[in-house]
């Protein structure tokens, strides 16, 4: 009930602001293979459940999935809070050789530019990205423009290289998101590593969203990301 000035109680207490987490996934044709797809789901589902457990004052973690293969890239999970996610698997889709890198960089600007999508209360994302292969499109234009958006080139980055397929075409574009030389590209040979490497993404969000300042914070130690590197 309002109060003597017309006010309603709680009507002070804000909402933790989003500390938005966007996962760039291939899901091209070669993903289906060696378990790769299967190791993925189960990566995303037990991080985006961790997500959902954290309580912090400060900070909410929200979470979306953005798919490239095939022809183009599609919005696969909408940014919303972790705690409200009921995941859906991913499929792997098209030809073994269908990774439209481009078209993703370009749909990750646009749905970080989006204040309906990342609300402008928002901090710093961070960007996942994980393939098991070289571009079959050009990219390098899209991510350029990623990088030079206010949201893109603020963002924390990660890349993490899939299966034993992923050679150095493949690493030289990852690297080139990360765009700093500190952070290593993560390798995951072997597909049941990326439940590891998830891990220690979730714990290390988890010291973010906890922290008095969560922009401030050095989410990756590069001598963590080195030893999942090995």
């Amino acid at each position: 009930m309002p109060n003597d000035q017309g006010e309603t109680p709680f009507a002070s207490v804000r909402r933790p602001r989003p500390l938005p987490v966007l996962v760039l996934a291939d899901v091209s044709g070669s993903m289906a293979e060696h378990g790769k797809i299967e190791a993925l789901n189960q990566a995303m589902a037990s991080m985006i459940g961790a997500f959902a457990r954290e309580r912090s004052p400060r900070g909410e973690i929200t979470i979306g999935v953005l798919t490239f293969g095939g022809q183009g890239a599609a919005l696969h999970l909408r940014p919303v809070p972790a705690a409200s996610v009921t995941w859906t698997n991913m499929d792997a889709v098209g030809g073994p050789s269908g990774t439209p890198m481009g078209a993703v960089f370009e749909l990750a600007r646009r749905v970080l530019d989006d204040e309906d999508l990342v609300p402008a209360s928002a901090y710093d994302p961070t960007l996942v990205l994980i393939s098991d292969g070289r571009p079959t499109s050009e990219w390098r234009p899209q991510l350029d423009r990623l990088l030079g958006s206010p949201r893109g080139g603020r963002s924390l980055r990660l890349a993490v290289a899939i299966g034993p397929e992923a050679g150095s075409a493949a690493y030289q574009v990852l690297e080139a998101f990360v765009a700093d030389p500190l952070y290593p590209v993560v390798r995951a040979e072997e597909a049941d590593r990326v439940t590891e490497i998830f891990r220690y993404l979730t714990r290390s969000m988890s010291v973010r969203v906890n922290s008095a300042r969560p922009d401030d914070v050095s989410v990756f130690d590069p001598d963590d990301l080195s030893d999942l590197s090995d």
